[in-house]
């Protein structure tokens, strides 16, 4: 039975919200399907507004990965803005795809991507405008199965009471797998109801059902164990990893966006994984093992992309994509082919020590000289040593001196706050160190005129890391310490005006480590916030530490906990942690004497050009790291006879 379009009745609301074209559809490259041709329907969600959730590249490759298969459509949504909402209630109109504006409640699987867990509340109100039950215990057989994915997916304790399902780890081959799951189940005419089919999933290992974990606590508070309460669910859950980059080489169309985004430009992810062991670093550990897609392989999508898109910037993206074995030959080479066409080339932040005038004339070479972003994370050497990132200020120097003696006049340099051990003295040596880089800049320019961005994020302990034990630092006490560096480097006559210096107070750190480390107890506090009107928590202008603290305040007594024993507590070895049954291949002895060696500031080489440390991922996940050379060169491409998409699938924008 077909479902209707919603956008009669959405149409009527749009002259009276802010950004309408958001809510459109119809973008370049966007797929709809005929309903009743497919048999298996995903609404992929980036609980955000349009504009940060369009560029997302999860999302745009699960979309496509799906879209590709017979009988399988995918549509995408993204929060609305409080304006839309209002009226959307007012006037019943359901949270809807952009695509073809059907009601998210139609579909059989609701997928949301989280990045952030700032995007939980966003969640709720997405459900709630859907018509779908806010509780999963609370669904019955038509409503979909509300997925989480993403890396805030790792931990998903906190949201456990909201969703049905979630993947860890890549997720292309998994939507597949989960599509063939429900697909047999809905032809076998839905057997056992909704339960069966989360327990055909359960099954395989590999998608987690919080329903089927029972968590028991301890007198004080803290987890006894984690169960499963039903037969033939597994007690570990293991993450997705997606091994040979090249067999995936999506997107392959790209999404254009109708309206501004924060991102403008068609990107390709150079390599997945990072093993360069910074210890703060969820996404470095989650991602593990490296697995590089080939030159010759990045050049074709980069072929493809810009073909189907129009855009001219190219990002390279990864965790650290001057680590690719061949990215030398990668930027020259893309320099080369698209000198003509004026095509720039990006990477998002630069390693110090992979930075090299070669490599920097190569990614301006047709675009605009922007300025350059640097990530020393700790201001001493020896904060350097306890987070892994080990970069050294002469290194800095050297390559900061490069870089404005080539031209470049703006260099942005990111620092946290709060990391473990951190004292003033650490916080007060990243002015040092920004004057230097300024006093350096003017000697090699032989100018005045340039410019250093001190920008500063607060640490939030992550879940998988080795600082998943450590105690957070109290938004007072990172606050204290922003102000006291703050003054340090106004207060300099010399240097101080050429120091811009952006950072974020406390407070929005300490709801994310909250969330972040945060188990079942913490999805009451999550629903009071959003009862009260909480949302788009990633945005400033939307955030309330005061209703955060007021629910938690609220929500939290009954169990003998509160926000400071999620937060600013240290873990101990023995501790069971909310995540423990959920396998992201890493050995938790490896990870807890890594935590030690963070106290004893001493540092760990990279795997991928030493001996193996044995961090567990690869055994434990049948993988192994996949780097170069391949000795290729990007040569102009030769067309590949693409097989032409079957009719029936629906028409392409």
């Amino acid at each position: 039975m077909s479902v209707e379009s919603v956008f009669p009745q959405l149409e009527a609301l749009l002259p009276h919200v802010q950004k309408p074209i958001q809510y459109v559809g119809g973008e370049l490259n966007s797929t709809v399907k005929e309903w009743d041709s497919c048999d298996v329907r995903w609404a992929l969600m980036y609980p955000d507004a349009y504009e940060v959730g369009l560029p997302n590249q999860g999302v745009m490759i699960l979309y496509e990965v799906l879209n590709e298969q017979e009988g399988v459509l995918a549509e995408r949504t993204y929060s609305v803005w409080p304006d839309l909402e209002a009226l959307m209630r007012e006037h019943a109109v359901p949270q809807f795809t952009v695509d073809s504006h059907r009601p998210v409640k139609a579909f059989d699987v609701f997928g949301l991507s989280f990045s952030t867990e700032l995007g939980y509340t966003n969640m709720l109100t997405a459900l709630d405008l859907a018509g779908i039950p806010l509780e999963s215990r609370e669904r019955g057989l038509d409503d979909p199965i509300v997925l989480a994915g993403g890396h805030a997916a790792f931990n998903p304790e906190p949201i456990a009471d909201f969703i049905d399902a979630a993947i860890i780890g890549d997720g292309e081959q998994a939507v597949l797998d989960m599509t063939k799951i429900i697909r047999e189940w809905k032809a076998e005419g839905r057997p056992g109801g909704r339960e069966e089919v989360l327990f055909r999933l359960a099954k395989t290992g590999s998608v987690y059902i919080p329903a089927f974990y029972d968590v028991e606590y301890l007198a004080d508070g803290r987890i006894g164990r984690v169960v499963p309460n039903k037969s033939g669910v597994p007690w570990r859950v293991s993450k997705h990893t997606v091994m040979d980059l090249d067999e995936w080489p999506y997107p392959k169309q790209p999404l254009v966006p109708l309206a501004e985004t924060v991102h403008e430009r068609m990107s390709v992810e150079i390599f997945r994984g990072c093993t360069r062991g910074c210890r703060f670093c969820q996404a470095g550990m989650i991602t593990r093992p490296v697995r590089e897609r080939s030159i010759t392989g990045i050049g074709e999508m980069v072929d493809k992309g810009l073909k189907a898109t129009g855009f001219e910037e190219v990002g390279l993206l990864s965790l650290s994509s001057a680590d690719h074995s061949e990215i030398g030959d990668i930027a020259k080479g893309l320099a080369d082919r698209y000198e003509e066409d004026k095509i720039g080339l990006s990477l998002p932040s630069t390693r110090v020590d992979a930075f090299n005038v070669d490599l920097a004339n190569e990614l301006t070479r047709n675009g605009r000289r922007s300025g350059l972003t640097f990530a020393p994370e700790g201001g001493s050497e020896r904060m350097r040593k306890v987070i892994n990132k080990m970069v050294s200020e002469e290194d800095l120097i050297r390559t900061v001196a490069t870089a404005y003696g080539n031209g470049w006049r703006q260099v942005k340099l990111y620092f946290m706050c709060g990391l473990p051990t951190e004292t003033d003295e650490d916080v007060l040596q990243i002015a040092d160190m920004a004057m230097h880089v300024i006093q350096k800049g003017r000697e090699v320019s032989r100018s005045n005129d340039i410019r250093c961005t001190v920008s500063i994020g607060g640490f939030v302990p992550k879940p998988h890391t080795p600082f998943q034990w450590a105690p957070q630092l109290s938004a007072e006490e990172t606050d204290a310490r922003l102000e006291k560096l703050r003054d340090k480097i106004r207060g300099d006559k010399k240097y101080g005006r050429s120091i811009g210096f952006r950072y974020h107070d406390g407070k929005p750190g300490i709801v994310e480590g909250l969330l972040s480390r945060g188990d079942r107890r913490i999805g009451a506090v999550i629903r009071a916030v959003y009862e009260d009107g909480g949302r788009f928590d990633g945005w400033r202008e939307h955030f309330s530490y005061d209703r955060w603290m007021a629910c938690a305040d609220k929500a939290l007594p009954p169990f003998g906990v509160d926000v400071d024993w999620y937060t600013t507590r240290e873990r101990t070895y023995e501790e069971v942690l909310p995540w423990d049954h959920l396998d992201s291949g890493l050995d938790k002895d490896w990870l807890w004497e890594d935590w030690q060696d963070a106290l004893d500031e001493t540092e760990v080489e990279d795997c991928r050009w030493t001996p193996c440390f044995d961090c567990g991922v690869c055994p434990q996940m049948d993988t192994h790291i996949q780097i170069g050379p391949t000795g290729k060169k990007l040569l102009p491409l030769t067309v590949k006879n693409a097989a032409p998409a079957p009719a029936s699938s629906g028409h392409v924008h």
